[in-house]
């Protein structure tokens, strides 16, 4: 069974769900975009790739389902716990993981635990490569430990 691909179903399911077509695009560029970054961060620094896909394909998912960002990321580990116990196909001890990592993505001035900052980490990256000319914000310092990071 690929757990990746059971997920990737329940998020298509809930994106398909929206009514707004540009919010839709913007749900499967971001959610599967970070997904992927998620898993070239998880790689690199030889964390579970698994378990980094699908906290990227989860982490914004409220925001979606809800189209409402308010206090997205506690709001998010809770539906992506509920998400994965649903699943029945996880372990408590890597539903904990995804959903602290979930509940901790927008703290971006704090440094978690590694796989917490994978996370965060690629979340930056797929905006900034989304389109480079957006300002980032308070996403420079992360960025620029990326760039550095990656020899860029």
């Amino acid at each position: 069974m690929n757990r990746i691909e059971k997920v990737r179903e329940t998020v298509d399911k809930i994106i398909l769900d929206m009514n707004d077509n540009v919010e839709r695009r913007c749900a499967y560029i971001h959610l599967y975009g970070v997904a992927q970054a998620c898993a070239l961060l998880a790689i690199k620094r030889k964390e579970n790739i698994e378990l980094a896909i699908i906290a990227g394909m989860l982490h914004d998912i409220y925001s979606y389902a809800a189209m409402d960002s308010s206090d997205h990321a506690r709001k998010g580990s809770e539906m992506a716990r509920d998400i994965m116990n649903s699943l029945s196909i996880f372990t408590e001890t890597e539903i904990n993981q995804v959903c602290t990592a979930i509940y901790r993505h927008s703290d971006k001035s704090i440094v978690h635990e590694q796989f917490d900052e994978i996370l965060k980490d690629a979340d930056v990256m797929q905006h900034v490569l989304y389109n480079p000319l957006f300002e980032i914000k308070n996403e420079q310092k992360r960025f620029d430990s990326l760039k550095e990071e990656f020899h860029l």
